[in-house]
């Protein structure tokens, strides 16, 4: 039986109750704006951080997130526990109507990311995991039925041929070095292209074994896809010093990384 503490149940209920209303909004139309970096944004990115942020502020835990105020660095330092949220990842993808996008909570303890969730609001089904808990795959209807949640075993073997994920946005650059690099062990590449952190979906279920990331990402992209694929035994570190990514920086952005399962590691 799976024993969520309250405060993993009660963002639990905010990513579903989110979720349902990114959906309702994305099957009902919706208008899309560009914010002062370029990045787009819809009515469904602040309806869903509204449901996020009624839910968590509950829990008297601050919140750093994409659609969130960031607190000053002076503030944030001090912190020991905060949220750090991406209520639609992948807006992107939302805009176009691929089905691409999820929603992204994640507790970080101080610099780490100790617990994650990513909702799949299309499919329904949201990966969950962290430190003392382990990983599990759901419906939105199990989220009060855990004897009904699927507990995710490390995969045990990488794919043959070697399967990458890689942004369907965001594909050029040093990438190409580090995938030269991988083809001298690993000669066959076959490459899964996806928006958002679903890409952790398919690390996480065994589906792809790696994920470099070349492109600007900030802190809430990323934070939960790293709580679920530690707690499996992978990891996600910055592509030059390969040391695990860290969270509430003075910089919420991220350095570029590779995301990689325990499969491939041990591989390596």
């Amino acid at each position: 039986m799976v024993h969520l503490h309250p405060k993993y149940s009660v963002a639990l209920k905010a990513a579903v109750e989110a979720s349902e209303k990114i959906m309702e909004i994305y099957t009902s139309g919706f208008s899309t704006e560009l914010k002062s970096d370029g990045s787009p944004v819809t009515q469904a990115d602040l309806a869903s951080s509204a449901i996020i942020d009624s839910y968590l502020s509950t829990t008297g835990i601050p919140i750093t997130g994409e659609e969130s105020e960031a607190s000053s660095y002076v503030i944030r330092q001090h912190w020991e526990e905060s949220w750090c949220v991406d209520p639609l990842d992948g807006t992107r993808e939302f805009v176009k109507q691929n089905g691409e996008f999820a929603v992204n909570i994640a507790l970080i303890q101080f610099t780490k990311a100790v617990f994650g969730l990513i909702a799949s609001p299309v499919h329904r089904k949201i990966l969950i995991g962290g430190e003392n808990l382990g990983v599990y795959l759901l419906s939105f209807e199990d989220i009060h039925e855990p004897e009904n949640w699927r507990k995710i075993e490390i995969p045990k073997a990488v794919n043959t041929p070697l399967v990458v994920a890689c942004s369907r946005s965001h594909f050029s650059g040093p990438i190409l070095s580090f995938l030269s690099d991988l083809r001298e062990k690993h000669p066959s590449l076959e490459f899964m292209q996806m928006g958002s952190s679903l890409k952790f979906f398919e690390l996480a279920l065994g589906k792809a074994d790696t994920y470099p990331r070349y492109a600007p990402t900030m802190e809430w992209d990323i934070a939960a896809g790293q709580a679920i694929l530690e707690t499996l035994g992978g990891s996600v570190v910055d592509a030059i010093t390969l040391e695990p990514l860290t969270y509430n920086k003075e910089n919420l952005t991220n350095p570029n990384f590779v995301a990689k399962s325990k499969a491939l590691l041990a591989f390596q």
